[in-house]
């Protein structure tokens, strides 16, 4: 049977995290009742997740797909809503920042929404991160004209997102398919969810980088953006 909802869990290098959170995952969604698969895709790993993965996906519904290089966010996205079969697709980090209830609280959201949003609740991420944040918010009201709230990962329907649309492979595609959504006037609901710290490991992204990239990549996509309406008034 199809199921209702795709659950995108993108993971690089998190041999020692995706067993225990795919775990976590499977025992929060036996106690719901949302119908939905797991899909892991593992982003071009150097260690043993993709096998770690296979082995908690024993006899659950879902899949593992992998990258041959690490191609990033965005491309971990695109590849995990190709292979959903659910009319809803969301996504969590296999780093278990992100507590499965938070899955939860997106589905509960989407009555006549077309994007579910989710903000953090207690996520202390110092001066500098909220700096940072603060400016890229600025950055796409004043490049965009939206003003977009978004820490976590959202829900979306899977029609939503087209690869020939949404160029980004990198984190970037975490802010473009929302302002897409909020321009075109969609319906987009926001949702507080809770984030802890990650269960192992160290943290993969770079917080100054990942700002100047994303500051780039809005100044790209306005481009993109304009050269799309530009064919559509020709056409």
């Amino acid at each position: 049977m199809t199921p209702a909802l795709s659950i995108v869990v993108l993971a690089f290098d998190e041999e020692e995290n995706i067993g225990p959170v795919l775990a976590e995952l499977f025992g929060w969604l036996d106690a719901s009742e949302i119908d939905a698969e797991v899909i892991v895709v593992d982003d071009g790993s150097r260690d043993g997740t993709g096998d770690a993965a296979r082995e908690a996906l024993a006899g659950r519904p879902g899949t593992v797909v992998r990258h041959d290089r690490n191609r990033g966010m965005g491309a971990g996205l695109k590849t995990g809503t190709g292979a959903a079969r659910g009319a809803w697709v969301t996504f969590l980090p296999a780093d278990g920042q992100i507590p499965p209830e938070a899955v939860g609280t997106l589905w509960a959201a989407r009555e006549g929404a077309d994007v579910v949003l989710s903000v953090y609740a207690d996520r202390d991420d110092g001066l500098v991160r909220k700096v940072l944040s603060f400016g890229v918010r600025a950055l796409i009201t004043a490049v965009h004209g939206v003003r977009l709230r978004s820490d976590g990962p959202y829900l979306f329907r899977r029609a939503l997102l087209d690869p020939e649309q949404l160029a980004p492979d990198t984190f970037f595609l975490n802010f473009e398919l929302p302002i897409r959504a909020l321009g075109a006037g969609l319906g987009v609901h926001t949702v507080t969810i809770p984030c802890r710290a990650r269960r192992a490991g160290v943290s993969k992204s770079a917080s100054f980088g990942r700002a100047f990239g994303v500051a780039r990549d809005l100044v790209a996509m306005r481009g993109r953006v304009t050269r799309e309406a530009l064919a559509r008034w020709g056409g």
